[in-house]
């Protein structure tokens, strides 16, 4: 496991705009994964404290081998973000802390792994669980659910227009073959749902709206992303920061959108008002880069 290539997004600019903060001593990365993001804010700023969050035991143990060198500078607990506020009263009791980082997505350990069941470019249990311990899988979703609530979850989780189709599908092959097994079988439905016109014409992997649904509704992440982003606000000291790195816009809008309302309220004060990108660099260095958005909410 710790061979698995890590490479966090858009380190430079996280640590340019925590430079700004005075007395920084406290910081919660509320999606450590590797520990990419956490390695590089402890390496350079000493003085701080992190507590880390996931709730893939998998990536903290990971990222526990290699955060060793921090010593009790480092405290990692598995939770899913949007108990931050929790955590972060059990864990640092009244104190406000200076900022929260969250890079959201899936990571390359889950990515990279087929038997998680995350990649359409990999064969294997169709699974998709962040947490392994959470009790509902794609496998479920995939064999249970009728035309309707498929094409649903296609259409406003993954913002697929073929979203009918590709449900009907779906359960014709259930009807006909029985269940959907591997994330192979269902790339092989969604491809043969679609003509090959369409398929040309939407540039990417046909089956990757499809994938991102799935993986969202699975962990909802975007209820999961409006609390945490919401019980962060608690946490944070005035002057602190609230960083985030989106990578699809059903996410950024949740950010931009509570950060704006935020602002108007007198809450915080957007960082930029418009998102941080990679630059070029990075993109070629890094391609899975290439669609992440930063955004920074500083409390008033």
């Amino acid at each position: 496991m710790e061979t698995i290539r890590h490479v966090p997004v858009l380190t430079n600019e996280i640590i340019n705009i925590l430079s700004l903060s005075d007395d920084l001593k406290l910081v919660v990365d509320a999606t450590v994964g590797l520990g990419g993001h956490a390695y590089a804010l402890l390496s350079t700023f000493p003085d701080i404290k992190l507590l880390g969050l996931d709730q893939d035991e998998t990536a903290l143990e990971i990222a526990y081998e290699r955060l060793k060198p921090f010593g009790e500078r480092v405290l990692l607990v598995k939770s899913n973000f949007r108990f931050i506020d929790d955590v972060v009263k059990n864990h640092f009791r009244s104190v406000a802390v200076d900022a929260i980082l969250f890079d959201l997505g899936v990571s390359s350990l889950q990515i990279d792994d087929e038997e998680r069941g995350f990649s359409f470019n990999k064969p294997g249990p169709i699974d998709m669980r962040m947490d392994r311990e959470a009790k509902v899988t794609a496998f479920d979703i995939i064999n249970n659910y009728c035309i309707k609530d498929l094409s649903d979850i296609f259409y406003k989780y993954g913002e697929e227009r073929y979203s009918r189709q590709i449900a009907k599908a779906i359960v014709r092959y259930r009807e006909q073959k029985g269940l959907i097994a591997s994330t192979a079988e269902l790339v092989e439905i969604i491809r043969r749902a679609l003509p090959a016109k369409i398929q040309r014409q939407m540039g990417k992997h046909p089956a990757r709206r499809v994938f991102q649904a799935l993986r969202i509704v699975v962990n909802d992440e975007l209820g999961a992303l409006e609390s945490g982003l919401k019980n962060s606000l608690g946490c944070l000291r005035s002057g602190g920061h609230l960083i985030v790195i989106s990578y699809h816009s059903l996410e950024d809008r949740i950010v931009k959108h509570s950060f704006k309302d935020w602002e108007k309220e007198g809450i915080g004060k957007i960082f930029s008002k418009k998102p941080i990108l990679p630059k070029r660099e990075e993109i070629e260095g890094n391609p899975r880069s290439r669609s992440a958005k930063l955004r920074v909410l500083i409390k008033s």
